[in-house]
């Protein structure tokens, strides 16, 4: 496997992917309000069935993000863009947000994913930066398990982010 910076032939490879993905579980919110306070919790909930899911965002920003040259970087197996890391630095926050991690579907919990973030990790430090921030939906479990998995702590959550209005939660991991 070669991580590597992506190139422009490369977004067509990081279209062609499949992002879908497959749970058993979710993040369920649960919000109560009192007079005077505000309480939000998570809870790991168990679906009946598997469920499959569409990718949340509109890949068709790719181009763009490839274009600002921050973050951008694929990962190859064979010669082939097999997943990619698309992130953006955000200079008030000193961190590179990172908005697409994406692995095609047949060559998932094979490590790359684990490789892109190294990878990222290491070019923020680079960078100068002092972290990473992440995001995906609640009804991504595998994306949430990989980050808490890689050390990433839940930071916050937003509950209309993404287009489809699926709450998207974020996970930040410093690096010194």
């Amino acid at each position: 496997m070669n991580v590597r910076p992506a190139v422009l032939a490369d977004v067509n490879a990081c279209l062609a992917l499949d992002h879908t993905y497959v749970t058993d579980h979710v993040w369920q919110m649960r919000v109560d309000e009192g007079d005077a306070n505000i309480s939000v919790s998570f809870q790991t909930v168990r679906l009946p069935r598997l469920m499959r899911a569409e990718y949340p965002r509109a890949l068709e920003q790719l181009l763009d993000d490839w274009q600002q040259g921050e973050g951008f970087f694929v990962a190859e197996v064979d010669g082939e863009v097999r997943g990619y890391l698309d992130g953006r630095i955000q200079p008030w926050q000193n961190l590179l947000w990172v908005t697409n991690l994406a692995v095609d579907k047949d060559l998932r919990r094979r490590g790359i994913g684990s490789a892109l973030v190294r990878h990222a990790r290491q070019w923020v430090k680079e960078q100068g930066l002092q972290g990473l921030l992440v995001e995906a939906a609640t009804k991504n479990y595998p994306a949430l398990h990989f980050y808490e998995k890689l050390g990433f702590r839940f930071c916050g959550f937003n509950d209309q982010y993404y287009l489809n209005q699926d709450i998207a939660v974020f996970f930040v991991q410093a690096l010194r």
